[in-house]
């Protein structure tokens, strides 16, 4: 008889969260019973780290999911993580991590990182959820770009992450 997963990890610096995010991750609770969203700590992200704290990505990643109402599935749990996260799916009971693809380019990033941890950890089965196709072209980066330049970014983001990002720009000009 086949072993479910009944727990998977959906992993990601949210940073900041997007609907795209928002997407993925309900989608992955509507294929399992348990959905432990993962926010890494990523100091060093891209060699200058993020722009949110890990404390601000995880409120607002809580706060977005259920303004979005996602969090009303039940089985959705927000948690900060540093280190590996083979070990934190171990950790959680995981047997499972889901990534959103929106290009090839994100594939073949994340068929590497999967591989690494099929190496790691070959009781942790891999999902790709590919992204809803109105989500394709968002990113945080992208997010984060316009919002600097003042652009309105409600269309990618959850309203709570909206504000959060125009009173941070705000502050820097």
């Amino acid at each position: 008889m086949p072993n479910h997963i009944q727990h998977v990890v959906v992993p990601g610096t949210f940073d900041p969260v997007t609907l795209g995010h928002v997407d993925v991750i309900n989608r992955a609770r509507h294929l399992f019973p348990r959905v432990t969203v993962a926010v890494a700590e990523s100091r060093t992200k891209r060699g200058v780290g993020t722009t949110f704290t890990l404390e601000e990505r995880v409120d607002m990643l809580r706060q977005a999911l259920e303004d979005e109402g996602v969090s009303e599935l039940g089985g959705i749990v927000v948690l900060p993580f540093t280190g590996l996260l083979v070990d934190f799916c171990r950790q959680q009971g995981a047997g499972g991590v889901v990534k959103g693809l929106r290009a090839m380019t994100d594939f073949e990033y994340e068929l590497q990182q999967a591989d690494l941890n099929a190496h790691m950890a070959p009781d942790i089965e891999s999902v790709f959820v590919m992204s809803s196709p109105g989500f394709g072209y968002v990113s945080s980066s992208v997010v984060r770009e316009l919002a600097s330049l003042g652009s309105d970014v409600r269309s990618m983001v959850p309203e709570c992450v909206a504000e959060r990002l125009r009173i941070h720009y705000a502050d820097e000009r």
